[in-house]
């Protein structure tokens, strides 16, 4: 028996935040789509979520479906297409993760659901966008990042690329950006009185987050060899070191006073405190700054550093991120359903938002809530 079956069961209350009484219906997915959705929820959306009826049960663990109502419904039974259609009359937002013409094909593509309702803002989410060479391929935040430029240039100098988990593709390029393009959406309606289909694929978002560095590349200051430049490993100022007990710490002093302050609580060598920016001697800068790192833990160089502002941080694994002073004084983990997962965010001083756990429900319970006929 699922512990949390009663609790999804229950009618969840309002969201709190500033969306609180937008309607969202979300066709449910995988990735960066339900990701898009959990932040709309935080933010006091009320989003409906309609999978399939194999769907897996609610459960808090699956952190990225809070908030949500759950409803499971065969799509391709005209019955409940049609009610579903009828959902998509007073909502103000759609979010689809699928390949392009599978909403199409379902008979809830933008067109049809337009004609029920001229005002939906039409969200899509998909790795390569609704046309292109590409569009109907497979692919993963690993091939997005890849063709749009950015794993090429994570990783070691002299080492092969790494990809960066999937928060640049899936997360950085596809959801905030979702949410961008559906909130400017919103706004634009309240002008026109129109809805319109906000395209948002991966790669472009992607290729987006990488315009400082087009820039650079344009002025002739970013290389297409990896580790060399300022932000990926290629200044010793910026960079991981190891400590005593095999833990790591995080250094980035960019800034020249900061730099000053790293050398002094570090005891680097006299000689080498003018070598920051020095690329002739970023080798001994490096060796250097590991000797030092190396001989003590890495909790005893978090005391050193504590309150300073030589920019020097343990590097913290998810539990102890959980658990750290500062993110403990923020409140920045909440627990929803008895789990700690990591809180709303970004934060609202009037309208704030609010972390709720999933609860399943049915057509007919959600037609009622929103009040249709």
């Amino acid at each position: 028996m699922n512990p949390h079956h009663d609790m999804a069961r229950q009618a969840p209350d309002a969201g709190s935040g500033p969306l609180r009484g937008l309607r969202v219906v979300e066709f449910a997915g995988l990735g960066p789509a339900p990701f898009a959705c959990m932040l709309l929820a935080d933010m006091g959306a009320e989003v409906v979520t309609i999978a399939r009826p194999r769907h897996r049960p609610v459960d808090p663990r699956h952190v990225v479906d809070r908030g949500r109502l759950l409803v499971r419904a065969d799509l391709k039974n005209a019955d409940t297409r049609e009610h579903v259609l009828q959902l998509l009359e007073t909502a103000d937002v759609l979010v689809e993760g699928f390949r392009p013409g599978v909403m199409e094909r379902l008979g809830l593509g933008p067109d049809a659901v337009a004609a029920r309702n001229p005002r939906l803002v039409y969200g899509r989410m998909t790795g390569w966008g609704q046309h292109g060479p590409l569009a109907q391929t497979a692919g993963h935040d690993i091939n997005y990042i890849a063709l749009a430029g950015a794993l090429h240039a994570i990783g070691p100098a002299g080492g092969p690329p790494v990809p960066p988990l999937n928060l640049v593709g899936d997360y950085g390029g596809g959801s905030l950006y979702l949410v961008a393009g559906i909130l400017a959406a919103l706004y634009e309606v309240r002008r026109s009185g129109r809805g319109q289909v906000v395209d948002a694929a991966i790669t472009d978002g992607v290729l987006s987050l990488m315009s400082q560095h087009v820039a650079g590349a344009l002025q002739g200051k970013f290389s297409d060899r990896r580790g060399t430049h300022l932000l990926d490993g290629g200044a010793a100022c910026y960079g991981v070191y190891g400590t005593a007990d095999g833990g790591h710490v995080a250094v980035g002093p960019l800034e020249p006073q900061f730099f000053a302050e790293l050398c002094e609580r570090l005891g680097v060598a006299p000689a080498l405190r003018d070598a920051q920016h020095d690329p002739s001697r970023q080798a001994l800068l490096r060796a250097e700054l590991a000797r030092r790192f190396a001989s003590r833990t890495r909790q005893e160089w978090a005391e050193v550093f504590d309150g300073s502002d030589a920019c020097v941080t343990p590097v913290l694994s998810l539990d102890e991120a959980r658990v750290h002073p500062h993110h403990v004084a923020r409140g920045a983990f909440a627990q929803v359903g008895g789990i700690p997962q990591p809180a709303p965010a970004p934060r609202f001083s009037r309208t704030p938002s609010s972390a709720r756990p999933a609860c399943e429900t049915d057509l007919a319970t959600v037609a009622d809530r929103w009040s249709l006929p």
